[in-house]
């Protein structure tokens, strides 16, 4: 157990050093939205609808029986940049392997955007009801925002864990 938390603090402290910039991030996350747009059209209308877009491009999930995944991203309320996240999290279990995924998450209201904003950090689990949609099946889900106030969108799955969840995830501010 010493070993897990040493290396999961290692892999904190060098952190920053991976760390990229505004611009980095911006264009990163316009990709990510075209690439959104592109595997669910419908999507285009919701980002629209939603108070504030919160925009992972690059999450990075590796696991080798203890798991991690880290990314950073910037949170869009009327299609500017108001401030930027990082996402991370850990896992234990029988896993093997890593991902790239990219994140996109709407808050439907007003009161969803507010709590999130005023928040200390939010882990996902724990603090709302986050609907997710796999984009790579959204053709065959209903996403209507009827009484959602939280929609996540993961999508661009390239690696051999596949698991679509936000569980376990911890949004903070980052200084950009």
């Amino acid at each position: 157990m010493v070993r897990v938390l040493l290396c999961c603090w290692l892999v904190q402290l060098a952190l920053p050093a991976w760390s990229d910039s505004r611009e980095t991030i911006d264009a990163e996350s316009d990709q990510a939205l075209q690439r959104l747009a592109e595997h669910f059209p419908a999507s285009v209308e919701l980002i629209a609808q939603a108070s504030g877009v919160l925009i992972f491009p690059d999450v990075v999930k590796v696991g080798f029986g203890v798991g991690g995944q880290y990314g950073e991203g910037v949170l869009r309320i009327g299609g500017s940049a108001v401030s930027y996240f990082s996402t991370a999290g850990a896992s234990f279990g029988l896993q093997l392997g890593a991902e790239y995924k990219s994140e996109v998450i709407l808050f439907m209201t007003p009161q969803a955007l507010a709590d999130f904003r005023n928040g200390h950090g939010w882990n996902v689990s724990a603090d709302t009801e986050v609907m997710i949609v796999d984009a790579s099946e959204a053709g065959v889900a209903d996403v209507a925002p009827s009484g959602r106030q939280v929609i996540a969108f993961i999508f661009s799955n390239q690696g051999v864990m596949g698991d679509l969840t936000l569980a376990g995830s911890k949004i903070t501010p980052i200084a950009r």
